[in-house]
């Protein structure tokens, strides 16, 4: 942890004690994690021949290439939310993944010029903390979609609010393919394209972006608002006249 400022006579409203200067020696970790980064991967339809699915699988591959570990969450089973209990075995997958890998690839098709609510409904099981763990912050996130026509931009839009929300560290670069179905061959392979150069682009950078700060993750959330509550909750705690 960085030490306390000195006093802040321009600041009077700041909490000197709960107030750092960024540190720039404890943007490099000083122990490297050496094991291959764990990236998993979400898709949005169900259809026997998903092209989400098949640009998923594309993504993995490359992925793989460049030395990841990848996890493809097949969404088949998974309930609504609310609908079942947290126990429910898709859910329990899907968050235990959640908490295993370091980033995230999340594509969707655009249905009614929005993601599906297949992807909605595997971010929402999603939960913003378990305890005192909050499974996707400071995780990585390459957002993808695939569209039926003309190339859109509405589903990666917001899956970029989504990944904001659940304070993820989203890659400037995204996918979106036109015309998804005369993007893939028979093997279900992307056929060499504009789109798949693209593809391979925003893998690269979603993996620079993982190695860059899956080390010092705990640090770049590191937030005054939330070290100023929590001292404020314990001393409200440890005052309480009983339990």
């Amino acid at each position: 942890m960085s030490e306390p400022s000195a006093a802040l006579p321009d600041l009077p409203q700041v909490a000197v004690e709960h107030f750092h200067v960024p540190d720039p020696a404890r943007l490099h970790s000083a122990t490297p994690a050496t094991h291959a980064p764990r990236i998993l991967m979400l898709y949005g339809s169900l259809r026997e021949r998903a092209f989400s699915r098949l640009l998923t699988e594309e993504a993995a591959r490359l992925l793989r290439a460049m030395g990841a570990e990848v996890k493809i969450f097949n969404p088949s089973g998974l309930p609504l939310p609310d609908d079942a209990p947290e126990s429910h075995p898709k859910v329990a997958e899907l968050r235990e993944l959640t908490q295993w890998c370091e980033g995230m690839v999340w594509c969707s098709p655009e249905r009614h010029g929005a993601m599906t609510g297949i992807m909605k409904a595997q971010i929402d099981w999603i939960p913003l903390s378990v305890g005192a763990v909050r499974p996707t912050q400071g995780k990585t996130l390459a957002v993808m979609q695939v569209c039926g026509g003309s190339q859109s931009f509405n589903a990666v839009n917001q899956m970029r609010v989504l990944g904001r929300w659940m304070r993820m560290i989203t890659i400037p670069n995204q996918s979106s393919v036109a015309k998804a179905f005369m993007e893939f061959d028979e093997h279900d392979c992307m056929k060499p394209s504009s789109y798949h150069d693209r593809v391979v682009d925003v893998m690269e950078e979603l993996l620079k972006f993982t190695l860059l700060t899956r080390d010092i993750s705990p640090y770049l959330v590191d937030r005054y608002s939330e070290r100023k509550e929590s001292a404020e909750a314990l001393m409200k705690r440890v005052n309480q006249r009983s339990l």
